[in-house]
């Protein structure tokens, strides 16, 4: 007979456990009102291994000592004491170790193992996760990530200037190569499908649109010696992602885009993973706010867009930022780049496209916050500009040159008229500072 102390040992561990043995440590949070903490963690923990809500036949001590998870932690903010007085639930932390044999490097097992079934309680957000270093190194991540995006550009310092055609759909492959012309030849380093592009349509085929984008790829690289990338949205039914990769890439194509939190995490480390597809994929975010966006359920921003979509290979990701259209905080924006670029073993830094109304004067409260090494992705801020979308680019990278040498980006509108005249455009108070010429 098996003593209530073994049994309760063996679901019970330090954290220590994760250094000492092969396990995954994911960190929830729970705000719920509970009269006995031990037992809810305790279902959490079984609910994601072997735990079944009744005892069935095939149960065995050997399949919990080998499949079962840890309960390493819980902790509750305040951390209560006799003095506590309020009615209010506290905040618990509860940490659960799941044995690496569990898992596999597909992304849907992983997920489905950190955040599966518990999901669905409506009262746990899952905030971290931390995987061995054995584990990781079975991974290849990004392919190029931020050094490799500018080894292809051949931008060595500055941010990165990105701008997706507009509008967002209901163009041809005519008017959109036109567009990435103009814009590029103002100096834009990635064009971009929007989201919404099908990848393939009737009135904007695959094909037809990355040949016709290319040749103006190439046109400005005659005319200025800048190369620019095009990441065109593949994305579909799962049975089609690589066939429109190869597609593309046959066309000429130079960059890949997919929608990672509609398509899934698999299809983007699918690409990443192909050997035959050696172009800088770009992950976008879109959809990610049906998972990431509560306080109290989902899963923390940085785990989701940064940590995981990193793993399975994003090169460069658009994300919001504080100075936007999107309600980021800065909270959330810098510990989303702490997790696309800070070091993790082999995994190579992802770089982060600030996207969501980007904009000339956002751009140097965006380069304070987190530095150079990133991407800007301005649709209106190109697109927009009164003279056309070349000048939109030319006033953004004048943006950006202002910023890179620390001026005030009023004051150096003064002396550059492409960039006086956008930010009149997008204030017109500031029109009593310039002297523009129409």
């Amino acid at each position: 007979m098996i003593r209530k102390l073994d049994m309760e040992n063996l679901t019970y561990a330090f954290p220590e456990v994760a250094f000492s043995e092969d396990y995954v440590i994911a960190t929830y949070q729970a705000k719920v009102q509970t009269s006995n903490i031990e037992k809810l963690a305790m279902a959490i923990a079984a609910e994601q291994t072997t735990g079944t809500w009744i005892k069935v036949g095939a149960d065995s001590l050997d399949k919990t000592k080998r499949f079962g998870s840890k309960l390493v932690a819980i902790y509750e903010v305040p951390d209560i004491g006799c003095d506590y007085n309020s009615d209010e639930p506290p905040m618990y932390i509860i940490q659960v170790a799941y044995p690496m044999e569990n898992f596999s490097t597909s992304m849907s097992a992983i997920e489905t193992i950190l955040f599966g079934n518990i999901s669905a309680s409506g009262m746990i957000r899952l905030i971290d996760v931390a995987f061995p270093k054995k584990f990781i190194e079975k991974f290849q991540g990004p392919k190029f990530g931020v050094e490799g995006m500018r080894e292809v550009l051949g931008v060595k310092e500055r941010p990165l200037l990105n701008a997706m055609i507009k509008p967002n759909i209901g163009w041809t492959p005519d008017e959109g190569a036109e567009l990435f012309y103009n814009a590029c030849k103002g100096g834009v380093d990635v064009i971009k499908d929007d989201e919404l592009m099908l990848a393939d349509s009737p009135f904007c085929p695959l094909e037809e649109r990355v040949s016709k984008f290319m040749a103006m790829e190439k046109k400005v690289y005659e005319e200025t010696g800048e190369h620019s990338l095009y990441a065109v949205n593949i994305s579909d039914n799962t049975d089609k992602v690589k066939e429109n990769a190869y597609r593309a890439l046959e066309a000429g194509g130079n960059c890949l885009m997919v929608n990672v939190y509609t398509t899934g995490h698999d299809t983007l480390k699918m690409l990443a993973d192909d050997p035959n597809i050696n172009v800088p994929i770009l992950a976008h975010v879109n959809f990610a706010g049906t998972m990431a966006a509560s306080t109290y359920t989902g899963i923390a921003a940085p785990v989701i867009v940064g940590k995981l979509t990193r793993l399975a290979g994003g090169d460069f990701q658009i994300n919001g930022h504080p100075f936007g259209k999107f309600p980021v905080s800065h909270k959330v924006f810098y510990r989303c780049f702490k997790f696309f670029t800070q070091p993790w073993w082999n995994i190579k830094p992802m770089m982060y496209a600030c996207s969501g109304g980007t904009t000339q004067l956002a751009v140097e409260k965006i380069i304070k916050e987190i530095g150079t090494d990133i991407m800007l992705a301005a649709g209106g801020g190109v697109h927009g500009h009164p003279n056309g979308s070349e000048e939109g680019a030319k006033s953004m990278r004048q943006a950006i040159d202002a910023a890179m040498k620390g001026i005030p980006v009023l004051e150096y509108a003064k002396d550059h008229g492409e960039l006086a005249r956008m930010l009149a455009f997008l204030n017109p108070d500031l029109m009593k500072n310039f002297d523009l010429m129409q």
